[in-house]
């Protein structure tokens, strides 16, 4: 293994081994793909029969519903891809295994049915299982005993993950609403397959690195760039191991188990098509509400049983990550609105049609948005391929035909826009924002937390959520003059700009640090069941968002659009005061952790 290391130190691309941005482009190939895809959804399932470009006009509840089943699905399945992983197929296996049924789930999207969607994003769902855990783990190993290097490769690997979430909402999402759907979903089954064939044919090149599972689990977070690695040596005997799971353990999760999965498929099937897996009721409770109620009481008894069987030191860290785990479910519940209701609001609510100096303006800002990063990004290929040419010679030239591929959907788009004298900016264009800004704002945060004025965790989760709440708030101000129950608008894109701008700060506050936080308080030895839990939190937010964004119409027939948008003003705001007012004991249970 060392070996394989110091070989592939020896072709260095900015200071990384080549290796590294084998990775990289593999990364930003499937966030092209999942983004691209994404960020389309909701639009054509909510978007008339009967149009120049039609959808399948299902009701906003319906296909927001839909959409967080998938989110929280999302953030389970990777607990499970982990584990194969770690125990079977090793990290490249799991990684070649999931861009290819992710590249079958892309490929069923394209025929627009019903069956072809579901099938679609159940592959795309259990893909990501097998993928998403396993690409920061070969890095792991990559930098085995240089972990001085590390900060800088996770820098790398995340402008990977933003970049190809950049370019798939630009690209997909321009083609989908100017051409049609199945050019949106189509593009982005065609990056997957060259994602998957580069990666494919460059995994010797890694030598034995990720090819066997290993005897010791490190836990990598993508995320959180500044933080250094968390071992934990499963070699340990079990006898050894405080507080082993005791059968009732077992028993709970796996019932609460299989009532959460339960519900996640029920609730949008019910919706949707009036199947109810669980037909019956308990007073004015349905067996849907019953089940998930059912469920986290037999997740939370679980829990508490189980810390409460820990030593004070550990049980008081644990309450903490589970106090934060609390304020992650209300901060996705929110910020997942942008795939959900902002982006319908983007589309039906918001001013997009441009002329004169405002449509060069806006031709210009998008052509240096586009042609910037992606001419970074090519250099960086062009030093790739100057190094690594003669070992992996036909893995860069699928990557450079994906390049070209995309400089030609980048000219068509530029030449089309330039054509024409005004223009309409395509809702999926503010999807784009987010990254942009995580891209331009992250340096700046990062030496914010290196700093003296570095905040304490339960500060940055108030200032996360407060900016969140904010966010929100610029959006109620915009929607102040729309009719209770319309069903269109023309507001001013800045407040969509100005919100996703204070929400990309709000995350920037709290989804890179989590993980980290998590890591320095639990022991090594409870750190896979602790990271579980935490995407569990993850994925109620997820399905959280769905719901609530679901009610969109409800609440705006019912009062307006903008108590929709205050209700997610007002919720982030007084959580992130609780989160700051909380700060003194959380330092108290944290013992010294900072």
């Amino acid at each position: 293994m060392n070996t394989d290391i110091e070989n592939l130190f020896k072709d260095k691309v900015i200071g990384h081994p080549a290796g590294l941005f084998i990775i990289f482009f593999t990364e930003m190939w499937e966030r092209f793909s999942f983004y691209g895809m994404r960020i389309l959804l909701v639009l054509f399932l909510t978007a008339p029969i009967v149009s120049d470009n039609p959808g399948w006009e299902w009701p906003r509840e319906h296909a927001l519903s839909l959409i967080g089943t998938y989110g929280a699905l999302l953030y389970l399945t990777p607990i499970l891809g982990g584990w194969i992983a770690d125990k079977f197929t090793g990290y490249k296996w799991a990684v070649i295994i999931g861009c290819f049924i992710m590249m079958l789930g892309h490929l069923s999207m394209v025929f627009e049915t019903p069956a072809s969607l579901y099938i679609g994003l159940g592959l795309l769902i259990l893909g990501t299982g097998f993928f998403k855990p396993n690409m920061t783990s070969m890095i792991s190993e990559m930098y085995k005993g240089k972990e001085s290097k590390k900060d800088g490769a996770y820098t790398i690997y995340y402008m990977g993950v933003n970049a190809g979430a950049f370019f798939g909402m630009m690209l997909c999402g321009y083609l989908a609403e100017n051409e049609g759907w199945s050019y949106g979903f189509g593009l982005a089954g065609i990056f997957m397959l060259f994602g998957l064939i580069q990666f494919w044919m460059a995994k010797d090149f890694f030598g034995s690195i990720g090819e066997k599972p290993s005897r010791v689990h490190e836990v990598e977070l993508p995320q959180n760039i500044n933080e250094e690695s968390v071992t934990i040596d499963i070699t340990t005997p079990v006898e050894d191991q405080l507080n082993p799971f005791t059968m009732l353990d077992k028993i709970l999760i796996v019932l609460s188990s299989i009532g959460g999965l339960l519900y996640l498929i029920n609730d949008p099937l019910e919706k949707i098509s009036g199947m109810d897996l669980v037909p019956f009721s308990v007073g004015k409770f349905t067996g849907s509400e019953v089940l998930i109620l059912a469920s986290l009481t037999m997740f939370l008894f679980l829990i508490t049983t189980r810390i409460s069987r820990y030593t004070k030191v550990i049980r008081d860290r644990i309450i903490a990550v589970a106090i934060f785990g609390v304020f992650t479910v209300f901060f996705f519940a929110a910020f997942e609105q942008s795939l959900g209701s902002m982006t319908i609001f983007a589309r039906d609510y918001t001013s997009r049609a441009l002329a004169g100096s405002s449509a060069m303006i806006f031709k210009i800002v998008d052509l240096i948005l586009t042609v910037g990063p992606l001419a970074i990004i090519s250099w960086v290929l062009y030093l790739l391929f100057k190094k690594t040419y003669t070992k992996i010679a036909v893995s860069n030239i699928v990557l450079a035909l994906s390049f070209v591929l995309l400089w030609g959907i980048v000219i068509y788009k530029i030449n089309n826009e330039f054509s024409k004298e005004g223009t309409e900016v395509p809702a999926t264009w503010f999807g784009i924002l987010n990254s942009f800004f995580i891209i331009t704002l992250a340096p700046f945060f990062s030496k914010w937390w290196e700093s003296k004025y570095n905040p304490s965790a339960a500060m940055k989760f108030g200032i996360g959520l407060v900016l969140l709440g904010l966010g929100f708030g610029v959006l109620v101000m915009g929607t102040l003059g729309i009719d209770q129950g319309a069903k269109t608008a023309s507001v001013s894109m800045i407040f969509l700009i100005l919100a996703y701008l204070l929400h990309t700060m709000g995350e920037l506050c709290i989804s890179p640090i989590g993980l980290s936080y998590l890591s320095k308080l639990v022991p090594g030895r409870m750190i896979g069941f602790m990271f579980g839990i935490w995407y569990l939190a993850i994925a109620i937010g997820q399905k959280a968002a769905g719901n609530m964004g679901g009610m969109i119409d409800k609440i705006s027939e019912e009062h307006s659009l903008s108590t929709f948008f205050l209700i997610f003003t007002i919720v982030p705001i007084v959580v992130g005061i609780i989160s700051v007012a909380l700060n003194p004991l959380l330092k108290k249970l944290m013992h010294g952790v900072r």
